[in-house]
């Protein structure tokens, strides 16, 4: 559980799979978004992927990551769900 909710609790490693959610993206359009230099999207993705979070295919010299539909995808849909109906009322 550590190392699940450890991968979770890194607010640019959710801002990745927040950006995910939308659709599959590459490398460089995940930096773009995010403003965030490669390495570190590649760090943190890489954990995403190690996890299971996330998962990666190549199309010619690119690498495509998805977010997992069948765990990570409703997790956080189920996620958000929670947080408009009980955590609506905090700050920060």
């Amino acid at each position: 559980y550590s190392r699940f909710f450890g991968t979770l609790a890194n607010q640019i490693r959710i801002d990745i799979m927040m950006l995910l959610l939308k659709g599959q993206k590459n490398v460089s359009d995940i930096c773009s978004v995010l403003k965030m230099k490669q390495p570190t999207v590649s760090k943190n993705l890489s954990r995403l992927e190690e996890c299971g979070f996330v998962s990666v295919r190549r199309q010619g010299k690119e690498r495509i990551y998805a977010l997992n539909e069948n765990t990570i995808k409703k997790i956080m849909l189920i996620m958000d769900k929670h947080m408009q109906q009980y955590c609506c009322h905090l700050k920060g």
